[in-house]
C-alpha cells in the first residue's frame, strides 16, 4: 500500500489525514476561517508522529470539490505547494465519494445519498453504490441544484450538513454529521493511486460546479483576491 498525505477543507471542518499500509492516522480543526493556517501544523504534526519525511510518500491527495470556494482552493494550493516541493504526484477526490465512503463505513450503507449544503439554498449531491472492495460507484453523479430538485434512484442512506441545512426537503433524515473527511480522501486516493490515476502538481484543479453567475459576494471577494495575488507572484 502507498503512503498518501491528504488534504480536505472543502467544508466547515478542516482535516489532513496520513495513510500508511492499513493505518490512517488525522488531524482535524474546524472554522473555515482558518483552514490555511491550521492544515501545514497539521500535516508536520502528522509527519512528525509518523517519524517520516514529506519525500517519504508516494502522493499528495486533497479533496478536489465540491465544496466551498475558498475552502477547495486552500486544498488544492496546498496539495500543489507540496508536491512541488516533494516532487511528488497528485491525486483529486471528489468531496462527496469521501463522504459515500465514511457513510459506508461507518453506517454499513450498501447505497449512498450524499448531500452538502452548498449555500445560497442550494446542495451538492450525488448517489453512490458500494461493492465488495470497491471504490464508490456514481449511480447518479455530483450535481448542484435545489433541495427540492433532489432525486435519488430507489432509498439510499442519506449523509451530510444538507440534511440539516434543508431539513424540510429531506424529511426522511439521515447522517448528517457524515462530513467529507481526509481519512476518507486518502483512502481513495490510495485506490486511485495504485490505477495510475494521478496528476502532476500544476494539472491539479479544483471541481466546481457552480455557475460564475452564481457565486455569493463574498465567494467573489475571494476569487477577485486570488486572481491578485496570482497576478502579483
Amino acid at each position: 500500500m502507498p503512503t498518501i498525505l491528504a488534504i480536505e477543507t472543502s467544508s466547515e471542518l478542516a482535516s489532513c489525514a496520513l495513510l500508511r499500509g492499513e493505518t490512517v492516522i488525522s488531524r482535524v480543526s474546524s472554522g473555515v476561517r482558518t483552514h490555511s493556517q491550521s492544515v501545514l501544523p497539521m500535516i508536520q504534526e502528522l509527519l512528525a508522529e509518523a517519524g517520516i519525511a514529506l519525500k517519504d510518500c508516494d502522493a499528495i491527495a486533497f479533496g478536489s470539490g465540491p465544496g466551498s470556494f475558498t475552502g477547495v482552493r486552500t486544498a488544492c494550493g496546498i496539495a500543489q505547494g507540496l508536491a512541488f516541493g516533494g516532487n511528488l504526484p497528485v491525486v483529486p477526490v471528489v468531496t462527496l465519494d469521501a463522504m459515500a465512503l465514511a457513510c459506508h463505513q461507518q453506517h454499513g450503507a450498501g447505497e449512498v445519498l450524499a448531500v452538502l449544503d452548498a449555500r445560497m439554498g442550494e446542495v451538492y449531491w450525488a448517489q453512490y453504490r458500494f461493492e465488495a472492495g470497491a471504490a464508490p460507484l456514481a449511480v447518479l453523479p455530483p450535481v448542484l441544484s435545489a433541495p427540492e430538485a433532489v432525486q435519488p434512484q430507489g432509498a439510499p442512506v442519506a449523509c451530510g450538513n444538507g440534511l440539516t441545512a434543508y431539513a424540510a426537503a429531506f424529511a426522511g433524515g439521515g447522517h448528517a454529521e457524515v462530513m467529507p473527511h481526509a481519512e476518507q480522501v486518502a483512502q481513495l486516493a490510495a485506490q486511485a493511486f495504485a490505477a495510475g490515476q494521478t496528476v502532476t502538481a500544476a494539472e491539479a484543479q479544483p471541481l466546481y460546479l457552480r455557475n460564475k453567475i452564481a457565486y455569493t459576494q463574498a465567494e467573489r471577494r475571494d476569487m477577485a483576491a486570488a486572481k491578485a495575488a496570482e497576478g502579483g507572484a
